[in-house]
């Protein structure tokens, strides 16, 4: 299984991103797909998760309204836009992924086994 985290960068405060995440090797399994942000310091943040067996979808309340998580199957890609973007926003994303997830417990990185390298997002003027 890998994970291949792609699109971070600098924006200015009020902007947009949008981070891919591309999955492989989880065969005939329907992965949750879910991205995390770290700032030094802090814990993991769960940040959004998405479930491609049924796309449920869940949202940290810090996010919810301004960032949205979706898929394109054909790409086997999962996608985090990100609008609206603050610098609290600021922080190195990661995608997981899991094909056991309790999607309850989306937020809580020790639920995931898979997982990608980080992007930088830097929200700054």
């Amino acid at each position: 299984v890998q994970l291949q985290a792609s699109g971070g960068g600098l924006v200015q405060p009020g902007g947009f991103l949008r981070l891919s995440c591309a999955v492989s090797g989880f065969l005939l399994d329907r992965p949750a797909v879910g991205w995390f942000r770290q700032v030094p310091g802090k814990e993991r943040e769960g940040v959004s998760c998405l479930s491609t067996w049924n796309d449920i979808t869940h949202y940290s309340d810090s996010v919810k309204g301004r960032f949205t998580i979706s898929r394109d199957n054909a790409e086997n890609t999962v996608y985090l836009q990100m609008n609206s973007l603050k610098p609290e926003d600021t922080a190195v994303y990661y995608c997981a992924a899991d094909n056991s997830l309790i999607l309850s417990t989306y937020s809580d990185y020790t639920q995931y086994n898979y997982w990608g390298q980080g992007t930088q997002v830097t929200v700054s003027s």
